[in-house]
């Protein structure tokens, strides 16, 4: 036996062993279901939570790829000034050492002139003088010395034309390897020139590579290209259905092993040889493409356009316009596989908590039946334990009305008890003496009697 003690009245009452074990597995269901609700709502918070860490992360990797592509066009521009830089000093280089090189030969060539004058006069000089000696000295020989000097004007007239003819080989040389050098640093100058125009090119396309092909073919090669190792259960077709009156350019579908689908994007492309003569804007196609992305059930929508090529905010990566329309971007074509992994992998993540919560409403509705049969059990028990309460506590006010009854009887009898002490004490109390005060005739016969007894004592008997 147990004794329980009342909250509400204090008073003690025992129970046996299967009433107490009732009312304290009643008290560890309560706890039970207590200790279940936090959990749950521990459960859910924890998922909250991964959700959004989930979307922070997607946050970051979208900013790390603008990033990059800011950089990027960053270092574009700076190859661009640098080549327009070197090309500058390249073409002042070219030019100081063609001057050089001119005023060196010409320098050249009138040295040669003055050399040549110099030698003709100390020639004709030396000759005149060994002449004049000879002609004294020998009259003879002066034929010989005459045909000398003949021969020796004719040999320095030899060496001087040979030596201009050298210096003007050297000079037309010269003048030929200067403008072979022109010729190929112009060449140099020209292809710097396509280079900078393919950046500029570049940097007004960002790289789209289109090699003559229209955008709708280069998207589609693109992701053919990587279907095989990164989409292998990938739908990426083009849109054929015009039942609704409307339709996008590409669908794109990914599914997981389960059959479940991941994530699906409704694709629209626009190349500057879609526009008229009043130029378009990728505004103007927001609408019809969230349309068709809601018609087609897809969750995603995007915009891959080359319009607006000067646009700083769509030359800038990834535009996010789910301000105006939800879940649409605005791309380049350079991030059409990017666009395509970044919201695949981001629906990857999605997917693992869906299937987590999933689960956790399975076990939900585990636990509602749980529940439900915990509350139907309680409700019985409930209705027994109010009944077993209801006799319990009539048992207990009969026991009560039975203790008083009791109480009663114990003070008739303490009553009686005292009555009968009362009476023993005052037969106790009860003398000869007392009995014969102030009566005389009884006082003598007991002394009489006393005396035929030879009783000498007169005490109280």
């Amino acid at each position: 036996m147990h004794e329980i003690r009342c909250p509400h009245c204090q008073k003690t009452f025992k129970v046996d062993e299967s009433g107490y074990a009732d009312i304290l597995k009643q008290v560890r269901d309560e706890d039970f279901s207590r200790q279940l609700h936090e959990r749950l709502e521990l459960a859910d918070k924890q998922r909250q939570d991964a959700v959004a860490l989930a979307r922070a992360e997607s946050d970051r990797e979208a900013q790390k790829s603008a990033a990059a592509q800011m950089a990027l066009i960053v270092e574009l521009e700076s190859k661009l000034k640098a080549s327009e830089t070197e090309r500058k000093l390249a073409v002042a280089h070219a030019m100081s050492d063609l001057t050089r090189e001119r005023d060196t030969l010409a320098t050249q060539v009138k040295q040669m002139q003055l050399d040549q004058t110099a030698a003709a006069k100390l020639a004709e000089s030396n000759f005149a003088v060994q002449l004049e000696r000879e002609r004294n000295a020998n009259a003879t020989t002066l034929q010989e010395l005459q045909s000398k000097l003949d021969r020796s004007v004719t040999e320095r007239q030899l060496a001087v034309t040979e030596a201009v003819s050298g210096v003007e080989r050297k000079l037309v040389e010269a003048n030929t390897q200067a403008q072979t050098r022109e010729e190929s640093y112009k060449l140099q100058l020209k292809v710097r020139d396509e280079q900078i125009e393919q950046m500029r090119d570049m940097k007004a396309r960002l790289s789209t590579k289109m090699l003559g092909e229209t955008l709708e073919r280069h998207c589609e090669n693109a992701f053919n290209m990587i279907r095989a190792t990164a989409f292998p259960r990938a739908y990426f077709e083009k849109d054929n259905d015009v039942r609704t009156g409307s339709k996008g350019d590409y669908i794109f579908r990914d599914t997981s092993e389960a059959g479940g689908e991941i994530v699906s994007i409704m694709f629209e492309m626009k190349n500057e040889s879609d526009t008229t003569a009043t130029k378009k804007q990728n505004e103007d196609f927001l609408k019809e493409l969230d349309k068709d992305r809601n018609e087609k059930g897809c969750e995603y929508a995007v915009l891959v356009s080359l319009l607006e090529p000067e646009h700083e905010l769509y030359n800038s990566g990834i535009v996010d316009v789910s301000h105006r329309y939800p879940k649409m971007y605005v791309i380049r074509p350079q991030f059409f596989i990017p666009m395509i992994t970044l919201l695949r992998n981001a629906a990857l993540k999605s997917l693992e908590y869906k299937t987590e919560l999933a689960k956790v409403r399975a076990q939900n509705i585990d636990i509602a039946t749980f529940e439900e049969k915990l509350e139907k059990f309680k409700a019985g028990f409930a209705r027994n334990f109010e009944l077993a309460s209801s006799d319990f506590a009539e048992a207990i006010t009969e026991i009560d009305k039975a203790i008083a009854h009791m109480e009663k009887i114990k003070a008739a009898l303490m009553a009686t008890g005292r009555n009968l002490r009362l009476a023993n004490d005052k037969a106790q109390d009860v003398t000869i003496r007392k009995l014969t005060w102030q009566n005389p005739t009884m006082a003598a016969k007991f002394e009489s009697v006393r005396g035929k007894n030879g009783n000498p004592e007169s005490g109280d008997t």
